[in-house]
């Protein structure tokens, strides 16, 4: 029996990368980099598209290198033990403007974002892919996906909901609050995947083949539920990824700022907070929807049904701040399908795991979780891109002077306040139906 403290270590891990990291690198890093760091929307879009096809190389070859890590600390755990400082370091200083013109900025916002995505490549794939080894049991697996999902969650309420407050307090030009808040936040991450490295187990040793070989990546293409499974988690992550990364846009230019209501500083930030909470919330209630519903594919069905439906609402919202309590309602609803199928996505890589397995006779866990990773970091940055680039095409141009200031202008503000509406609505419906596709040919039927 697996003891509570080894779940809540779990869930740091999450908290720390899904939390914290990457939740200010989906919400954020748009508007950060067009509008407090300097770069133009084109770059901001070329740099998030430059980063994804990195990871495809870099998320496989993680998984395969985790796999056949041995050590004393286990296979896996030893990533997130030694990960844990460079996460948090790079993090930090990705998050700070430096005085430099427009090329400096640029090899800066390359350079240091290609460097997060290899230290968190390195922290989440071992991370995600100690699911397979910590336990054997399928119920087990499933709450310990549900806790990482719970902790990912309320570290991302935490996370949100503090900002504008801390922003705030720290004072100062929005450079210098990013850069205090990269620092913050970046040694919380330290100290959450340190957490979990010391407080988990393995329990059980990966089947490992005898030499390196590159069948494990030929098997991939020949698993289904791997290749339908991989599908549907970068459709997951498109969903979340447009609405994430045009939600501080939303707020800027269709509500014309922050909302406030009965004091109540209602951000981009905060807005998706509610979201959060939500999240947090039917993420744990997730293992208990599967076994009313009686299989994990069924529950994803109709999470991803409930989250559409709401997506195509709020585009009929009019775009109006006094509307702000029924966005909201309707971003909770879409947030209670959200919370529903994300830990069943991780569950469900542990089921493809365990088929590879049986089908292969040696253990690809690291390799197939690490698809997983890359799905997650594919669907949000790719959305980034796209929702930079469709912006552009609207009408949307920013860019940083010869002195170094950050310029914005917009030359058809109907245009862009469409495209961000739909773009926050429409086009995560559009993935929901995708998506439901691909789950119709899922073969595990667990």
């Amino acid at each position: 029996m697996v003891k509570l403290s080894e779940k809540i270590g779990y869930a740091l891990g999450d908290a720390a990368a899904g939390g914290i990291t990457w939740k200010v690198m989906s919400i954020a890093f748009p508007l950060f980099f067009t509008n407090v760091f300097g770069l133009t929307i084109a770059d901001t879009a070329t740099l998030m598209l430059i980063a994804r096809m990195f990871d495809v190389v870099t998320d496989p070859l993680m998984g395969s290198l985790a796999d056949r890590t041995q050590s004393r600390w286990g296979t896996y755990r030893p990533w997130l033990l030694f990960g844990a400082v460079p996460l948090g370091l790079i993090f930090a200083l990705l998050l700070y403007t430096p005085d430099f013109g427009p090329v400096g900025k640029r090899i800066w916002a390359y350079t240091l974002y290609l460097l997060m995505m290899v230290a968190y490549t390195a922290v989440n794939v071992p991370y995600g892919s100690m699911l397979g080894v910590m336990t054997d049991d399928d119920n087990e697996k499933n709450q310990f996906s549900s806790f990482r999902m719970v902790g990912a969650y309320a570290m991302g309420f935490v996370t949100l909901l503090s900002f504008p407050y801390l922003q705030k307090m720290v004072g100062g030009t929005p450079q210098h609050q990013y850069a205090v808040l990269g620092a913050f936040f970046g040694l919380l991450a330290t100290a959450g995947t340190l957490a979990c490295g010391l407080l988990t187990r393995e329990r059980m040793k990966p089947v490992r083949a005898e030499n390196f070989s590159l069948k494990p990546f030929a098997d991939l293409f020949r698993n289904r539920p791997w290749i339908n499974l991989t599908l549907i988690g970068i459709g997951m992550n498109f969903f979340n990824g447009f609405r994430y990364a045009v939600a501080g846009y939303l707020f800027e230019y269709c509500l014309k700022g922050d909302v406030t209501v009965s004091g109540l500083i209602i951000n981009y930030t905060v807005f998706m907070t509610f979201g959060e909470l939500t999240c947090m919330v039917f993420g744990g209630v997730s293992p208990a929807f599967t076994r009313w519903l009686g299989s994990k594919r069924r529950a994803f069905r109709v999470a991803v049904i409930i989250a559409g439906v709401a997506s195509v609402g709020f585009f009929f919202i009019p775009m109006d701040a006094a509307y702000i309590w029924l966005m909201v309602a309707v971003v909770v609803i879409t947030s209670i399908g959200v919370g529903l199928f994300s830990p069943l996505l991780w569950s469900m890589y542990a089921d493809v795991a365990d088929y590879a397995t049986r089908k292969n006779g040696t253990s690809s866990t690291g390799l197939i979780f690490s698809s997983g990773t890359m799905a997650q970091k594919f669907g949000t940055a790719i959305s980034g891109s796209l929702v930079a680039l469709l912006l552009g095409m609207a009408g949307f141009v920013s860019g940083t002077s010869t002195a170094g200031d950050t310029v914005i202008t917009i030359t058809d503000m109907d245009a862009v306040c469409r495209m961000i509406w739909s773009l926050f609505s429409l086009f995560p419906a559009a993935i929901a139906l995708i998506m439901l596709f691909l789950l119709h040919q899922y073969p595990i039927k667990k």
